[in-house]
C-alpha cells in the first residue's frame, strides 16, 4: 500500500525489515507485566531491562514512508513551530528487539501533517494555500539511557486517502551538524503511529481542524492500517485537559532490530 493524496511528488518506498512494537503507554506495560508476574523478570534479573520493557514483544511489518519525507530535518524536540491545532505531547521509548533492553542516543524522527493536512515542503497538495518553510512538523530526538524520546507537536489533521498519522524513522550512529541536523548512521525502523477514531473525532470537531475541506478517512477505511492496535502503531493517548482543546499525550514502545 501507499500514501494516497492529490498530487504526490514522490513514490513511496515500503520497506521489508522486520520490526518490533510493544504495547505503549504505562497502563499497557502494567498489563502485560502484572499478567506475568510469577515469572516476570524484576530490573536486577533482567540487567538493565526496566519491568515495563519486559513486556511481551508482538512482531510486525514496518510501514511505507509515504511520499512526503525529506532527509536532512532538524535534532529538536519540539517540532510544532506554533502550527495551528492542539498540543500533543509524544513519549517514544526504543528498545532492542531481542533483549528488550532500551536503546540510547538512537535519533527517533517524526515528520506529520498539519491540521489542514498539508505536509512542510508540499503546501497545495491537499488543496490548501498557506506559507511553506520545509521544516514545520518535521524533526527528531536521540533516546537518552532510558531508550525515550520525548517530541512535542500538534494533533495531526489528514489528508485524501489517509486516516491521521504520523510516520517516525528510528536511526544509530548518527553524527550531528553544526546547522542542527544530522547526517550518516543506520536506519533501523521506518513505521507509522495511529490515533483511535473516538479521540480523532473529536479532535476533528474544533475550529481548527474543522476548516480542514478534505473529507477524512478514519482507521477502519485506511488502506495501510491493518487494525492491529498497538502491534500496528496505535497510541496510548492521555487527555491533558478536560477538553480536547487541551491537547492530548500518546506513548509507544518500539522495539526495533538493532543488529
Amino acid at each position: 500500500m501507499t500514501d494516497t493524496s492529490g498530487t504526490s511528488k514522490a513514490t513511496p518506498t515500503t520497506i521489508g525489515r522486520r520490526t518490533v512494537l510493544i504495547a505503549g503507554g504505562a497502563a499497557a506495560a502494567t498489563l502485560a507485566v502484572t499478567a506475568a508476574a510469577p515469572e516476570a523478570p524484576t530490573a536486577e534479573a533482567a540487567g538493565t531491562v526496566p519491568v515495563a520493557a519486559a513486556a511481551v514483544c508482538t512482531l510486525t511489518k514496518e510501514m511505507t514512508e509515504g511520499p512526503y519525507y525529506l532527509d536532512g530535518q532538524l535534532v529538536r524536540a519540539d517540532i510544532s513551530e506554533d502550527k495551528t491545532g492542539i498540543p500533543l505531547k509524544l513519549t517514544l521509548t526504543v528498545v532492542d528487539d531481542d533483549t528488550c533492553a532500551p536503546l540510547n542516543n538512537a535519533l527517533v524522527e517524526i515528520w506529520h501533517c498539519d491540521a489542514l493536512g498539508e505536509y512542510s515542503g508540499f503546501v497545495g497538495n491537499n488543496g490548501h494555500d498557506e506559507p511553506d518553510n520545509g521544516t514545520f512538523l518535521r524533526g527528531g530526538v536521540l533516546t537518552g539511557s532510558d531508550g525515550v524520546a520525548r517530541i512535542t507537536a500538534v494533533y495531526p489533521g489528514w489528508y485524501r486517502g489517509r486516516c491521521v498519522h504520523i510516520h517516525v524513522k528510528v536511526h544509530t550512529d548518527v553524527t550531528l551538524t553544526d546547522d542542527g541536523s544530522f547526517t550518516g548512521g543506520q536506519e533501523l525502523h521506518t513505521g507509522q503511529l495511529f490515533f483511535d477514531e473516538t479521540t480523532t473525532t473529536r479532535v476533528a470537531a474544533l475550529a481548527a481542524y474543522a476548516a480542514n475541506t478534505v473529507p477524512r478517512t478514519t482507521l477502519a477505511q485506511d488502506g495501510i492500517y491493518d487494525d492491529g492496535g498497538a502491534a500496528s502503531g496505535l497510541l496510548t493517548l492521555t487527555a491533558l485537559g478536560t477538553s480536547p482543546s487541551a491537547g492530548y499525550a500518546g506513548a509507544l514502545t518500539l522495539g526495533v532490530e538493532s543488529s
